[in-house]
């Protein structure tokens, strides 16, 4: 199959048309062709992470037409909403709370008019007084007792830095259900991608990743599926800081 058929395959199955295609067919034509007739074709990753690859790059890179692209895509796969939800909440603490809000609308639209009923229900794991314990304990869970050391570290007039990347970015979100926890971490991955100038933690989350499970092929494969919405500036830094936490 050549790229031109299986950008056609692709695009017919999941709903993804260009709004381009009739004033700009023949840029329509070089999108669809790079990520549905080649990218997508390599298939290295399954469908649901390929999707919710896509679900957070858009969301950080707030093209919300393209999240809501996804989003029906993604139902179209056979992701579950709650695991749509779950990606898009799980950029917030990386890109802010307002643009993830942006976009979660974006996705009630869509699975709205999927006939979805929202409210979801729960993901919810922790409690008030338990979310930085059960942060902390995902922290290490990633990264080893170097966290302890980390929070150790920390002057005093910053350890309120500390709880909050503890208790909210890991215990509010990372404990959640409906994704494990090398998804979540694959996810982290290609949205700090996507950010770009976030190369240390960039390089951090290489080695998260390899901690829990998700080798250097996942992570290529990620940055693969990202390239048409990331560029190559970005996608080559971030190649450079897997290679260099994960050499050859």
């Amino acid at each position: 199959m050549n790229r031109m058929e299986s950008a056609k395959q692709y695009t017919d199955k999941l709903g993804v048309f260009s709004s381009l295609a009739l004033t700009d067919p023949e840029f329509a034509a070089i999108k669809e062709r790079l990520i549905y007739g080649e990218v997508y074709a390599e298939e290295k990753l399954s469908a649901k992470l390929r999707e919710l690859i896509i679900l957070v790059v858009a969301t950080t890179n707030q093209t919300l037409n393209e999240v809501k692209c996804h989003t029906l895509a993604a139902l179209r796969s056979g992701v579950k909403a709650e695991e749509i939800k779950e990606a898009v909440y799980h950029c917030a603490p990386y890109i802010g709370l307002a643009k993830a809000e942006a976009a979660v609308e974006a996705v009630n639209e869509v699975l709205t008019a999927q006939g979805i009923h929202l409210p979801l229900p729960s993901g919810q794991t922790v409690t008030e007084e338990s979310r930085l314990s059960d942060g902390i304990a995902a922290q290490k869970a990633i990264f080893g007792d170097s966290i302890d050391t980390m929070r150790a570290a920390a002057p005093e007039n910053q350890k309120n830095i500390q709880d909050y990347l503890s208790a909210y970015c890991f215990g509010d979100f990372y404990t959640r259900k409906n994704l494990n926890i090398q998804e979540r971490e694959l996810l982290t991955f290609a949205i700090l991608c996507a950010q770009g100038g976030c190369e240390p933690q960039v390089k951090a989350h290489v080695g998260g990743n390899a901690a829990v499970g998700n080798d250097k092929e996942a992570l290529l494969a990620a940055l693969t599926i990202s390239l048409p919405y990331i560029g190559f500036p970005r996608t080559l830094n971030a190649l450079s800081c897997v290679d260099a936490v994960l050499p050859e």
